[in-house]
């Protein structure tokens, strides 16, 4: 691991607001890691006139990698962290914060020195933290539409509003995923077969719903392992995908992302309204009668889920997704307040 000593100085000095002269620390990684390495960094750090602070921070390097049509993203959290936009988060909804980065063009890498947050998250989250969840992102995106403060016109790389419908009709256009389910040998239940198959004859009245919605900023990784509720606040990491999104986007990946099959449509039923709440804070949404969560669930995950079915040979595996799609297609009747 590439760890500048002097870097973790100043970082730890603008953590601790005093002048760190050296620390003694240990590394070990955190969860994450697919797309950049992340450490908790441990230890000792002494100042300038000798007080010896305990410390823990978290490093995350970041190498350049290309996401399919969005291929500035390996950089996203560097420009976004480095510019004003943590000025628009509150105390209840904000992401961690960066008390050092640097970049180094050459080498297309780049380093956050971050706040390292401690609280409940992934699959230990309950029903009341979704709900939480949900509803103080709907506050922030919907102060962020009425207020639209400049830092938003000034951001120049982030995720286009079409990411959501190209990342479907790449996937649609895949034969492995898209014959599977019309094949003979698609061992999927014959209604969950036709719930991907209707999606895919309605994709283009579907997506003109969706884009009528309004368009709000967007983290689209909102799944639970990138949530940390802490005292009763919503801390979120992991910002590399975010841009611009419909309203409503980022709860399919909050309800139907290696989810809580048990629980899904449950989280479902409560997620929405509090969204729907906490964006009606600044914003008077009451004549959107289609909030078309569900529908934007099954474009993200439909055929996810079927790629992922047929890639492993986990028989459980296999069932977990099956068992996903079992839920989705469950939420399509049930009635929710958005």
């Amino acid at each position: 691991m590439n760890m500048k000593f002097d870097s973790l100085n100043y970082a730890l000095s603008q953590c601790f607001k005093k002048d760190i002269i050296s620390a003694d620390c240990q590394t070990m990684p955190l969860h994450g890691g697919t797309v950049g390495n992340v450490y908790l960094v441990t230890g000792i750090a002494e100042t300038a006139d000798g007080e010896r602070l305990p410390c823990r921070i978290v490093l995350k390097i970041q190498k350049k990698w290309e996401r399919y049509g969005d291929l500035d993203s390996w950089r996203r959290e560097y420009d976004l962290y480095t510019s004003d936009l943590g000025e628009t988060f509150s105390d209840a909804f904000r992401w961690p914060t960066c008390y050092h980065a640097e970049i180094n063009a050459e080498e297309n890498e780049f380093q956050l020195w971050l706040e390292y947050i401690d609280g409940v998250t992934g699959l230990d989250l309950t029903g009341d933290m979704y709900e939480r969840a949900a509803l103080e992102l709907g506050s922030y995106q919907g102060k962020l539409y009425a207020e639209q403060p400049a830092i938003l016109r000034s951001l120049t790389n982030l995720s286009h509003a079409d990411l959501m419908k190209n990342t479907y009709l790449h996937y649609r256009s895949w034969p492995v995923v898209y014959d599977y389910i019309r094949s003979e040998d698609c061992e999927f239940p014959q209604h969950l077969r036709q719930m991907l198959i209707d999606i895919d004859e309605h994709a283009d009245e579907i997506f003109a719903r969706i884009e009528k919605l309004p368009l709000v900023l967007c983290h689209r990784d909102f799944w639970v392992t990138n949530l940390i509720y802490t005292d009763g606040k919503i801390v979120l990491i992991d910002w590399d995908t975010s841009g611009w999104g419909y309203l409503g986007e980022d709860l399919a990946s909050l309800i139907a992302d290696e989810a809580d099959i048990d629980h899904m449509v449950e989280y479902y039923q409560r997620c929405v309204p509090a969204y729907s709440k906490g964006f009606s804070e600044y914003v008077d949404v009451s004549h959107i009668a289609d909030h078309c969560v569900y529908e934007m669930i099954l474009l993200v995950f439909g055929y996810r889920l079927v790629e992922s079915y047929l890639h492993t040979e986990e028989d459980d595996e296999k069932t977990k997704h099956v068992l996903t799609l079992q839920k989705i297609y469950e939420m399509k009747n049930i009635p929710v307040q958005g």
